[in-house]
C-alpha cells in the first residue's frame, strides 16, 4: 500500500511540473476568416517558447504551414488548434495555408 501512495505521489507532482511548464507560455491568437489570417504579421518575443490559438471562422478546413518554423497542421472548419513554436531566435518567419496560399499568408516575426 505504501509503494502505491508513493507512486501516486509522483505520478501527482509530475502531472503537477508539466502542467506548470505548459501554463508558462506565453500564448497568441490567430484567426483565419475568409482564407486570411488575422493578424497578417504576429509579433512574438524571441528565444521564449509560444502557444499559437489558431481559430478557423471559415467552414473549409485550412491547414498552417511554414518551413521556417518545422510546423504543419491541418485546423478543421469553425475548429481550434494549438501550436507551440519557439524558441525563435530574432527574425522573420513566414507561413501560409496551404489549401490557400495565394491569400492565406502571414510572418510571425520574432524580437
Amino acid at each position: 500500500m505504501r509503494i502505491l501512495m508513493r507512486a501516486a505521489l509522483i505520478v501527482l507532482l509530475w502531472l503537477a511540473g508539466i502542467r506548470g511548464v505548459l501554463a508558462d507560455k506565453p500564448v497568441f491568437k490567430l484567426e483565419i476568416r475568409n482564407h486570411l489570417f488575422f493578424p497578417e504579421v504576429l509579433v512574438v518575443p524571441a528565444n521564449t517558447r509560444i502557444k499559437l490559438l489558431v481559430r478557423n471562422h471559415d467552414p473549409s478546413p485550412e491547414e498552417f504551414e511554414s518551413y521556417e518554423l518545422n510546423r504543419e497542421k491541418v485546423i478543421m472548419g469553425k475548429r481550434n488548434a494549438v501550436i507551440f513554436i519557439g524558441p525563435l531566435l530574432p527574425g522573420e518567419y513566414p507561413f501560409f495555408g496551404e489549401f490557400h496560399p495565394e491569400t492565406a499568408l502571414g510572418t510571425v516575426i520574432a524580437e
